[in-house]
Parts: C-alpha cells; structure tokens; sequence
C-alpha cells in the first residue's frame, strides 16, 4: 500500500487530537490533504467524540477509518490501560483499521502490556513510538506555572534527560500513519542532548531573560508541595515514578528513533526554548 493509497481510501483518526502531540498530527495530516477525525470528549469544533469510559463512542469514531494515531488512557504500564488499549486494537481490527501508530513511552527498553497489546492485534501494521520527556512540559503542561512563577521544585534530582521536542515526535508518528517502511518499527526518540532538569531551567531562563531556580526536592517532598497544590494522588504516584527513573540515571541516554524514522537528527531543546521563549510564554507574571 502506497501512501497515496492511505490518504485516498479511508479518513485518519487521531485519539487525544487536542493533546501536545495529537493535535500536531491533526495540523500535518490536513495539511497533506488528509481526512482528519479529531477524537476528543467533547464533539465542539467538528471533532468527533471518544470516550475511554464510553466504548459505545469507539465505534462511530472507527467507521470508515484505515490509520489511528493511538494516545493511550494513562500509563501503558497500568492494566487498566492495557485492557483499554487491547479492546480498542481489536475493535479497530474488526472495523477494517490497517495502521495503527501508537504513542508509549521511552522506559528501560521492556514491552509494556499496551504495547504488546497493539502487536497482537492483528492490525496490518504497527508502530509505536516511545519518546522521552516532552520539551513541551515546561511551556504547555506540568512545568509550565512553575515556571512562570520563577522556581520549579521536583525530585528529578539531579538526573540527566534528552528532551524531545513534540515537533519531532508529530513528524515521526505521521511519518509512520502515511509512508512505507515504518511497520513493525519501535521508534525510541529522544533529542540529541543530556541535561539535568537545572540545565533546561537555566537554558529556559536566560533565553526568557529572567531568574529561575530549580530546586530537586526529595520524593517525599514533592508529595507534600504537590498535594498541597491539589494535584491528585494517582498523577503524584505516576510523577513520582517517572522522575525516580530519572533520578537514578536510568533514563540518561540518547536514542536514534527520529534518526532511523526520519533520516535527520533531531531539534535540540535549545531550539525549542528560543522559540518559545520568543512568544513571551514565560514572561514573569505581572504584579
């Protein structure tokens, strides 16, 4: 199948197509010419409504669909996840879905219960891409208020990180939904630096011409500031988890996924941070 075949036969759904990567998947596929489905819970704007609790929504999302761009409900790792992932892979099957390309995430390399959940679909093809921590954080998601406040306390300790700019991880997902070669792939991505969360807080700051301070906090720690600041237990729990993982180093090393994927290195979070710093995002917060 070519990738004219792809674009031409069947519409593309992308699930969490309002999220950091999805709706970057949405922009470069229309962009193309594609017909997009953006699978989101709310059906405002055209998109289409998907529901994780509601399997009844999975069905008028998948009818007439041959690529699903995959964000999954949580943790790959959690079973309830995994259960999520696996009846949607085989309802996608059965409702004629050729590709599917699955957004997991880069940690100590062992195939998750979600992931395996994918390739025993029976999908014609798969491919899942495991991406380390989003640049994208600091200015759209957990790191962005911290920021903006002037100090981000976390427990990443004093771990090294290859940010990925989301930019990269659109290009290989919809790489993967519409050319050959790409079937079978588990695509590791990673920029193509280590920094320790200080590192990027500096970067950050002298680039938003500002004073910003990381200070690493124990785990207990950071249960307590965050739980105190409202956020739920089991995001605190999953936090904690991931950045333990940086912590002790088991995450500082540099993958080739967009190079194999792509055939180009991939952006430096230097780029990603002058761009977005240029925006004014991270302007100090007015008195």
């Amino acid at each position: 199948m070519t990738e004219n075949d792809v674009l031409r036969d069947a519409d593309f759904l992308v699930v969490g197509g309002t999220g950091k990567t999805g709706r970057r998947v949405v922009e470069r596929l229309r962009a193309r010419g594609a017909a997009v489905r953006v699978g989101s819970r709310s059906a405002e704007d055209g998109r289409t409504r998907f529901v994780w609790e509601e399997e009844d929504t999975w069905g008028p999302a998948l009818a007439g669909v041959g690529a699903v761009y995959l964000v999954p409900p949580g943790e790959l790792r959690s079973p309830s996840s995994a259960e999520s992932v696996k009846a949607f892979a085989a309802q996608a099957v059965a409702a004629g879905v050729r590709r599917i390309v699955l957004l997991s995430a880069r940690e100590d390399g062992e195939l998750l219960d979600g992931e395996r959940a994918v390739q025993e679909s029976g999908v014609a093809e798969w491919t899942i891409l495991r991406p380390s921590w989003f640049a994208q954080n600091f200015s759209e998601d957990f790191f962005y208020r911290p920021v903006v406040a002037g100090q981000v306390r976390i427990s990443t300790g004093d771990g090294l990180e290859p940010f990925i700019d989301v930019e990269d991880i659109a290009d290989v997902a919809v790489a993967a939904l519409t050319d050959e070669g790409h079937a079978g792939e588990i695509y590791e991505l990673s920029g193509p630096r280590l920094l320790t969360f200080g590192d990027a807080i500096a970067e950050i700051g002298r680039a938003a011409g500002r004073e910003l301070s990381y200070v690493p906090l124990s785990e207990e720690q950071f249960t307590a500031e965050w739980t105190q600041l409202g956020t739920p237990p089991p995001l605190i729990a999953v936090l904690n988890r991931l950045f333990g993982v940086i912590r002790e180093g088991r995450n500082a090393h540099l993958s080739d996924g967009v190079q194999r994927a792509l055939g180009r290195e991939p952006r430096d979070i230097a780029e990603y941070i002058e761009a977005t710093a240029a925006t004014g995002v991270w302007a100090a917060p007015k008195a």
